[in-house]
């Protein structure tokens, strides 16, 4: 009895992960290139250089089958199937992460830079009397920065150095911590109020930009806006309190 010929197709379908990014894709390999063929077209795709590249295969439960290292077999010698995923490690350390925007400085003109250019929105508008150049939206809003100042003079009047508070930032949870600085800073324009959070969820230790308003531990410090600040009798949240147990 003779058996049937099996045939493997030529082509596998697999999806490609690697360790220097999030960047997950669908991709098809020829079964008859080389693995260092296939590490080439995997650095092309992932930025992780082919010379200090490792290879994991993944089932398609998403389990560790084997790894492959420097070979020069055909990718067709090892058993992957459609469906599954390739990880890609570089193994150098001083590949750079190129997700992390934080990494990269951010350049602001500065307003006269900007002012002495001709072709620009701002000059447009400011030209023909637009937008925020025109006289109406002007005295408009002069009229509201008048009132925001007002408002915020009113909230501050209420908070004193001391005193303890809740912050409710719009998008973050509500902090609670101590009021440890009021009034004007040089980092930004009007009132600030400096707080020392009980938990570490600040940005600062209480100085910003070499300059010191109060002192705190590194993390637990923030600058919010009066308007978000609320004084009273708020003790320390303990978190293993709840309605969980009696």
């Amino acid at each position: 009895m003779n058996m049937p010929d099996i045939h493997t197709p030529s082509i596998v379908r697999v999806t490609v992960s690697n360790s220097l990014t999030s960047f997950v894709s669908e991709r098809r390999f020829d079964r008859g290139l080389p693995i260092p063929e296939i590490k080439g077209k995997l650095e092309l795709m992932t930025g992780c250089m082919s010379q200090s590249m490792q290879l994991e295969v993944y089932s398609k439960e998403d389990k560790l089958l084997f790894k492959i290292g420097d070979t020069e077999e055909l990718l067709g010698s090892f058993a992957i199937d459609d469906g599954m995923r390739i990880h890609v490690i570089d193994t150098n350390p001083q590949q750079t992460d190129f997700t992390d925007v934080s990494q990269c400085e951010k350049y602001n003109m500065p307003d006269e830079n900007y002012n002495s250019k001709r072709d620009t929105v701002r000059s447009f508008l400011k030209n023909n009397k637009k937008g925020r150049f025109d006289p109406k939206n002007m005295e408009q809003s002069k009229l509201m920065k008048e009132k925001l100042l007002q408002e915020e003079e009113e909230a501050m009047q209420k908070i004193h150095v001391g005193d303890r508070c809740e912050v409710s930032t719009p998008g973050q949870l509500v902090r609670r911590g101590c009021v440890k600085f009021i009034g004007y800073t040089e980092f930004k324009p009007n009132l600030w109020v400096g707080v020392a959070y009980d938990e570490p969820h600040g940005k600062n230790d209480g100085s910003v930009e070499g300059k010191r308003y109060f002192t705190c531990e590194p993390k637990y410090g923030a600058f919010v806006r009066p308007k978000v600040v609320q004084v009273g009798d708020f003790p320390e949240l303990d978190i293993f309190d709840g309605d969980d147990e009696m």
